[in-house]
């Protein structure tokens, strides 16, 4: 039993600050976690009583945009333990801004040589697209133990096997802190041994940290400023839900290296001559995030912070606390999952974990849970149609690539050959290509925040319990159990037929509360689509799913969901599907997977 989280019930914090979560279960905290009410109610007060002017000016408005916008640099430092005498920050649009301005200040530091660079496999496609600037070379450490190996023989000697010059030059290994696809930690001792590493070799080597995922819901700590990353990348919004706002925290000692970037613009210089044979400019030398902050800053959003870490501090205490209680929560919700099996034993679900990261250890795993649905033969359940299912729910949760590309080809087992396959047959971002060639190409993915609780995990096993084949029928105790905790899904036999116009059309009515349920979709002939459907727990399967794979497109199919305006706990199963013919409509004879 988990002890009280924080100084305020989270149950009060929950009915007053969040009150919307009430009305769904929300599990997708990697993805943004949502904002308290009294954070949008602050900082209504603060734009209300306070004239906010363009910072790059003397005016009394300007200079309070000034003061509020240095403050808030300050105290966001000592949000992460950054003693301001080592540390700057960046003011950016959110962490992808961040690692892109490391990458032009290293393609400005080296232009003859560039620079080389290093990533992790389990990184954010941000963080991948630096090696499309890596004019050095580049190279994808695949496991944590390449990284160390490299470490310890010395990285210089595997920077030049991938490098084009093997003169000096500079280099950069970046990594997440946290991976966002499953929440694994990677080790934060890293850049130390970098440095260490760097210091016996011809080539400046730094450090990039991306911070995005991991501060969510874990204290950020650079007090060690020896030990810290040169560079850290992170979002505000994944801690606070709002502002949308992003910023690079730079160790002071590393700075040098972004100063000599191509572009400039705003108030990052002192001096421009724009001569017909003259072309010159001088960057602020004064303070290192006034050369980096490119145009105005946001100080409207900036000025937002100061109250997201008033409220966040007042609700939740510490992020110590966030840690703890969201650790306990995904703990409970993994070891629950990964017992669950069919009737003849085979998991229902396979979790992607790393090898090392544990759910009881904070500093090698984070609150996601990254995993697939198989039924009791094996066969991988799609992930788009469990989305919807999930939706029709009223559960939110990320689903498909989750951006990134390294976690998904080593957990699911992608050969860049398959992927390759995969792109060809149509596999794209966001699409419903779940399973090919007998693989998932996605995962299904839920993360806790601060302001989860118990019932949050409640809600989602009751729903996963529904693909839990345990050999029962409409009277068997696992639907009973499901009915005892959601009498709405308790109905009664009977059977209502519904007669729907063209698919183009918005059709009209709502499914009657019924065990077995007919619905006609007309193609604008007069032979009807029929759809018998039945409601179950032990093999759920909306309509909605099976329609996916008949509608051409996504614009026919958003418009035909009206015909499924159902209550949204029920759950139904496909019993038998007929059509008479294939008519002028363009509906194919043979399901397809939806195009886009």
């Amino acid at each position: 039993m988990e002890k009280k989280p924080y100084p305020v019930p989270l149950s009060r914090i929950r009915q007053k600050e969040y009150p919307l979560l009430n009305e769904t279960t929300y599990l997708d905290h990697a993805g943004s976690t949502p904002y308290p009410r009294s954070l949008m109610k602050q900082y209504n007060k603060l734009m209300k009583g306070n004239l906010f002017g363009n910072p790059h000016s003397q005016s009394p408005s300007s200079d309070l945009s000034t003061r509020c916008v240095e403050t808030a640099r300050l105290r966001t430092l000592q949000f992460f333990h950054a003693d301001p005498e080592h540390f700057d920050l960046i003011f950016v649009a959110n962490a992808t801004a961040a690692i892109k301005l490391v990458s032009e200040g290293l393609s400005g530091h080296a232009p003859a040589q560039g620079f080389w660079c290093g990533y992790h496999a389990d990184s954010h496609t941000s963080l991948v697209g630096l090696r499309q600037l890596a004019s050095a070379g580049s190279r994808c450490f695949f496991t944590d133990t390449e990284v160390d190996d490299w470490l310890h023989a010395g990285a210089n000697a595997q920077t030049q096997e991938t490098s084009s010059s093997r003169e000096p030059g500079i280099g950069l290994f970046a990594y997440p802190a946290q991976s966002n696809m499953n929440g694994r930690r990677l080790p934060l001792d890293w850049p130390r041994r970098l440095r260490q590493s760097a210091s016996n070799t011809n080539r400046e080597l730094y450090s990039l940290l991306d911070a995005a995922a991991y501060v969510a819901t874990a204290q950020l700590d650079l007090s060690d400023h020896g030990a810290a990353p040169d560079f850290t990348a992170l979002s505000f919004y994944k801690i606070f839900g709002f502002p949308d706002l992003g910023a690079l925290i730079v160790r002071k000692n590393s700075g040098h290296v972004l100063l000599k970037r191509s572009y400039f613009g705003g108030g990052t210089v002192d001096m421009v001559i724009n001569g017909m044979n003259d072309v010159w400019h001088a960057t602020k030398q004064s303070a290192l995030h006034e050369a980096l902050e490119d145009g105005t800053p946001a100080f409207h959003s900036i000025a937002a912070l100061h109250c997201a870490l008033d409220v966040h501090t007042k609700l939740f205490g510490s992020m110590g606390n966030v840690s703890k209680h969201a650790g306990y929560l995904a703990h409970t919700l993994y070891t629950r999952l990964s017992s669950l099996t069919h009737i003849n034993d085979n998991p229902v679900c396979t979790i992607y974990k790393g090898k090392r990261a544990d759910y009881q250890a904070p500093r090698t795993q984070g609150p996601t849970i990254a995993f697939n649905l198989q039924d009791k033969r094996g066969e991988w359940i799609g992930k788009s149609d469990f989305e919807r299912l999930a939706t029709l729910n009223g559960i939110q949760l990320r689903t498909g690539g989750v951006c990134n590309p390294g976690g998904i080809a080593g957990y699911l087992e992608l050969s860049p050959r398959e992927m390759r396959e995969n792109f060809a047959e149509g596999l794209r971002c966001g699409n419903d290509f779940d399973v090919l060639n007998g693989k998932p190409t996605g995962i299904i993915r839920v993360s806790f925040g601060a302001m989860s609780n118990m019932r949050d995990v409640e809600a989602f096993m009751s729903f996963i319990d529904m693909f839990v084949d345990r050999g029962g029928g409409p009277n068997s105790k696992s639907r009973q159990g499901v009915l005892q905790g959601n009498p709405q899904l308790d109905i009664e036999n009977s059977t209502q037929q519904h007669s729907k116009p063209s698919l183009n059309d918005e059709c009209e009515g709502d499914c009657q509360d019924g065990k077995i349920a007919e619905f006609k979709a007309f193609d604008g002939s007069t032979q009807g689509h029929t759809y018998i459907v039945h409601v179950s727990t032990d093999r759920p399967q909306c309509p909605v799913a099976r329609c996916s794979m008949i509608m051409p497109s996504r614009k026919q199919l958003s418009t035909h969901l009206e015909v499924h305006k159902m209550p949204a706990s029920c759950r139904w199963k496909l019993l038998r599907f007929s059509r008479s013919k294939t008519h002028d409509t363009g509906i194919p004879s043979k399901p397809r997977p939806l195009r886009s």
